[in-house]
């Protein structure tokens, strides 16, 4: 018998062989690398401002702009200084109050309402939602003298209630991002709860509302951020001092050591960096939130 030898491959054909068809690992690499650098270059665009921020509040009074990152005299007392001239710890106390209940009250009254619109079905629905979408093209001015007619005539316009009350009649933002969640939820659990006894109330409460809690988390935040930066009502229903917001008390700073003051900015860069960190911090707490929300959300489309 005549014996075949089996032909001899080249070295390496087995391994060109096997290498999965695509880019070679030198351009994964590069690509790889070319992303990296371009997230690096993008999140120090927007880390920079705050760490000049940080460093100005850190300086005397004439290096305040000189534009160095790293101070060359840390002057750690303009944060003392700053609390001894205002009132700071107080104001940011009132923030904090009135952050919440507006936070609160929206996201409550904007999840019943837009639990409402995605679980009934009723003759005039996707009008009446159209009505309440319709709210958002009025500009805010529009509707800033008339509504402080109405505190004024509840005696309540030198207060901090017209900063949060408002809420209770929700949102019309936030009744559409949160009917989007209750749309997405399946009928079927509704309706076996029905069949056991539970009312329409227990079906929010006791079902919606849980499901839907990364979509709850993003409503507070933004609405807690909203009222945390909010600056207009404020300056139109607050004249005491002491009822001041974080805001409105930053005004008064600028006012007092800004331009036109005494030229002190460093004190203004203090106080500055004091009202920002609370937002950094809730933010970074609640991240995990706002991805499951958009996670959440590519999953169900």
């Amino acid at each position: 018998m005549v014996q075949v030898e089996p032909a001899h491959e080249q070295p390496g054909a087995d391994q060109r062989r096997r290498a999965p068809s695509g880019t070679s690992p030198a351009r994964r690499v590069i690509r790889t690398g070319f992303i990296v650098t371009a997230v690096a270059l993008v999140a120090a665009t927007f880390t920079y401002p705050f760490l000049w921020l940080i460093s100005a509040s850190l300086k005397p009074r004439y290096q305040v702009f000189d534009n160095l990152l790293i101070p060359r005299e840390v002057q750690p007392q303009n944060y003392t200084s700053l609390l001894d001239a205002v009132p700071f710890l107080t104001w940011f106390g009132n923030s904090m109050i009135v952050g919440v209940m507006a936070a609160l009250t929206v996201t409550l009254s904007s999840a019943l309402v837009a639990f409402g619109f995605a679980y009934f079905r009723f003759p005039g629905r996707n009008l009446l939602f159209l009505l309440v979408l319709g709210t958002m093209m009025l500009p805010a001015a529009v509707t800033m003298i008339p509504t402080f007619l109405i505190w004024q005539e509840l005696g309540l316009s030198q207060t901090q209630v017209p900063l949060w009350a408002h809420n209770v009649f929700a949102s019309a933002f936030y009744v559409f991002l949160m009917r989007q969640f209750f749309l997405s939820l399946p009928r079927d659990t509704f309706e076996a709860a029905r069949v056991d006894g539970c009312g329409y109330f227990g079906l929010f409460w006791r079902i919606a509302m849980p499901l839907c809690k990364p979509a709850l988390i993003v409503v507070f935040i933004f609405e807690f951020r909203a009222s945390w930066t909010d600056l207009i009502r404020p300056l139109i229903y607050l004249q005491d001092e002491a009822l001041y917001t974080l805001p409105r008390g930053l005004k008064a700073v600028l006012d007092a050591f800004g331009q036109g003051g005494e030229q002190r900015w460093e004190i203004v860069m203090a106080a500055s960096v004091l009202a920002t960190v609370p937002l950094i911090i809730l933010f970074f707490c609640a991240q995990r939130y706002f991805v499951e929300g958009i996670a959440t959300q590519g999953r169900k489309g």
